[in-house]
């Protein structure tokens, strides 16, 4: 014959009061009040005995009917099965649970379960707060030894002298990569007059920004010199090129000298300054002024559309000998906008410059190459470090200053 056990789910059923299950539950099973309590605090507590379908399931509708949760599950016969404990179920059914007990935890009485210990008087909710305050406490404690093992102090300092040394290392080197070096470092013999020839090429048209430009060739041209001073056309505070002009193929301006200007040295005692289309000399030197060639020296609006040509233009730093070919000419585009050039090195002033559509350009002689390593390792260093501070300040634990 097939046998069934009860187990109370220790829920109570929605709609009926906890008071009322507690009641009907101790009487039911014959338990002390603080027993029903415990047994029915969401934790499901088997009950001794096997019934047969029908005891199970009058049992569980008494329970679910006294609003008590109640599960019935079939069990597997045993060879010798035990006589029902229950078979004899009336009303009430005689089913039992086990019995709850529990110790208190600052005096160690066992006790039924309960508001407050029967030996000692402790309220066990009043006890809970002190020991979890306590923990709390002591959870406090150990974040802040986590915290004081980590040298905070030590390494804001440490970032801090990094940043202001790198800082300080960048501003020195940033200028002085832009300082013209001596004319040992240059090949003089390619340091001659620029090579300018008539030209057999016709007019040609190249686009830009969707832009078509009319380019009138007069002269082959080509040009070794030191770059002094230089003027990128898409510089922010420069609103001719881009935004009047719609010139996008005089990408830059390169103020450049060559000759005995270099040979001698008389170029470093020049002040050379780039504007939008201009490059202006000055010295404060007499000998420097009257022992400069002007007709040494020419500021070139070179042009190009060429992605790998504008690079190379681009790459070229003060103080690098470069050369470059091209063609000296006239340009213009249906807009209204429109460039000549000049053809002599002799001429001053307004429309003295050279433009010059560029065909080749290479960097024969870097410049300041140890500055300039200097300078970028510097101020990625000085980067690092200043983010370094900026985690720091944000994540240091505040400290009270005595």
């Amino acid at each position: 014959m097939k046998r069934y056990s009860l187990t109370l789910t220790g829920e109570i059923l929605p709609s009926v009061r906890r008071h009322e299950a507690v009641a009907a539950l101790a009487e039911l099973l014959r338990l002390e009040l603080p027993q029903a309590d415990a047994a029915l605090r969401g934790k499901p507590r088997p009950l001794k005995g096997l019934l047969t379908y029908e005891r199970a399931a009058e049992a569980k509708n008494r329970f679910e009917q006294a609003g008590i949760g109640c599960e019935l599950r079939e069990e597997a016969p045993r060879p010798t099965e035990p006589r029902p404990a229950a078979e004899a179920f009336k009303s009430p059914p005689k089913l039992d649970v086990e019995r709850v007990t529990m110790r208190c935890p600052k005096c160690d009485f066992e006790q039924p379960p309960g508001d407050r210990c029967a030996n000692c008087g402790i309220v066990y909710a009043k006890l809970e707060q002190v020991q979890r305050r306590a923990e709390q406490t002591r959870a406090a404690a150990a974040a802040r030894a986590k915290q004081d093992s980590f040298p905070y102090r030590l390494v804001n300092q440490l970032l801090l002298l990094v940043f202001l040394s790198s800082l300080g290392l960048a501003i020195w080197s940033h200028w002085k990569k832009n300082q013209l070096p001596p004319p040992s470092v240059y090949d003089l013999t390619e340091l001659q007059e620029p090579r300018q020839e008539p030209t057999e090429a016709g007019p040609f048209q190249v686009e830009a920004n969707n832009i078509t430009y009319n380019i009138e060739p007069l002269f082959d041209y080509e040009l070794d010199g030191v770059v002094v001073s230089l003027h990128d056309s898409d510089a922010f505070w420069d609103i001719y090129h881009f935004k009047d002009w719609k010139d996008f193929i005089n990408i830059r301006d390169l103020c450049v000298v060559w000759g005995d200007n270099v040979a001698t040295g008389v170029f470093r005692d020049m002040h050379y300054k780039n504007t939008t289309w201009t490059c202006w000399i000055s010295t404060n030197d007499p000998v420097a002024y009257k022992g400069f060639a002007w007709d040494q020296l020419s500021n070139n609006h070179v042009l190009s559309h060429d992605e790998t040509i504008q690079k190379a233009i681009k790459s070229a730093e003060i103080g690098d000998q470069i050369r470059f070919r091209g063609k000296l000419a006239r340009y213009s585009h249906a807009g209204g906008f429109q460039r000549g050039t000049s053809t002599t090195r002799t001429d001053r002033g307004n429309g003295a410059c050279e433009t010059i559509y560029i065909e080749d350009f290479q960097i024969t002689r870097k410049s300041n190459t140890g500055w300039r390593l200097t300078y970028r390792l510097s101020s990625a260093l000085a980067t690092l470090a200043f983010i370094g501070l900026a985690v720091l300040f944000f994540v240091a634990p505040y400290r009270h200053r005595r």
